[in-house]
């Protein structure tokens, strides 16, 4: 009885399961399927090829370099980095002098404590700070931003989907909206088109605005687009700061698998080089071995079974 039970609500299971699957496709295939105007207008990132790809990639230190140097110059006045070391930079090229440079003369400073009076203050950053947010508060970021809240970028290129092809899109996407796009959908006040923005429209205006915006200490021509490649490398670098360790890592686990695998099949030929052994498939209480048994029994004088 009680198996019959357990096949009757096994059955019950499977034919509620069944009638719900029949019953979502039915639904689905009648469905009316709109298609929205985010579907119709929105683009895919454009690809971007950044020395760091791949699981062999690297950095470019002096690419990095200029993307840091727009991210300080351009991006950072909305823009923090609050998962990021000044020191951090030493690993992008920068000696420890041009570091303490760099952080002493950021152009925000560090919330403090007054240590006299023990009332909030500011200080100058040093190395060992985080970037600082250019705003004391949310309710401040907003209020300077349209009520828009300008993400932090440190992790800016794993949050979003594309990554650095991303942000390189989206720097470099702002245009005029399409004469087909509906009324409704078009940017209202304080908001600009871009069709790689999720709902095409974005409260960050163009930060990137015209070629020559940043002047590069390595003479390489600053136009739109290659300060777009430059800082989402530079925000890539933010996200995955041991990507080198990473793929190195790797590597060697990879070779080390490799000449293992090597040994084992070695080993594997030297130990069964011969043909394989036979397993006999009679077991201690066949009849022959049996009769064996009691006959060395009886030859060594060994009585009972």
């Amino acid at each position: 009885m009680v198996r019959i039970f357990g096949f009757l609500v096994g059955v019950g299971f499977v034919a509620v399961a069944a009638w719900s699957l029949l019953w979502g496709a039915i639904a689905f295939l009648g469905e009316e399927h709109v298609t929205t105007v985010e579907h119709r207008f929105h683009k895919e990132p454009r690809s971007l090829a950044l020395a760091s790809d791949g699981p062999f990639g690297k950095y470019d230190d002096r690419q990095l370099q200029r993307g840091f140097q727009v991210y300080k110059e351009v991006c950072s006045s909305c823009h923090s980095l609050g998962y990021v070391a000044f020191r951090n930079l030493e690993d992008l090229g920068y000696e420890e002098a041009e570091v303490k440079a760099i952080a002493d003369q950021w152009t925000t400073q560090v919330p403090s404590v007054d240590p006299k009076t023990g009332e909030a203050a500011t200080r100058k950053a040093i190395p060992a700070d985080k970037f600082p947010s250019p705003y004391p508060n949310e309710v401040a970021a907003r209020a300077g931003n349209n009520n828009a809240l300008p993400p932090d970028l440190s992790l800016i290129t794993k949050a979003r989907e594309g990554g650095a092809a991303y942000v390189y899109s989206l720097l470099t996407g702002y245009q005029n909206p399409p004469a087909s796009l509906p009324a409704e959908s078009r940017p209202g006040k304080g908001l600009h088109f871009n069709p790689y923005f999720a709902n095409l429209n974005i409260a960050m205006p163009p930060p990137l605005t015209a070629d020559g915006q940043v002047s590069y200490a390595d003479g390489t021509a600053a136009t739109r687009d290659q300060m777009a490649k430059d800082v989402a490398a530079f925000l890539t670098w933010t996200a995955e700061p041991r990507l080198e360790n990473r793929h190195g890592a790797g590597l060697a686990v990879l070779v080390f698998l490799i000449i293992a695998t090597v040994l084992a099949y070695m080993a594997y030929q030297n130990i069964w080089h011969g043909s394989p052994r036979r397993v006999r498939e009679t077991g201690p209480l066949d009849p022959g071995n049996m009769a064996k048994r009691d006959a060395a029994s009886r030859e060594a004088g060994i009585e009972g079974n």
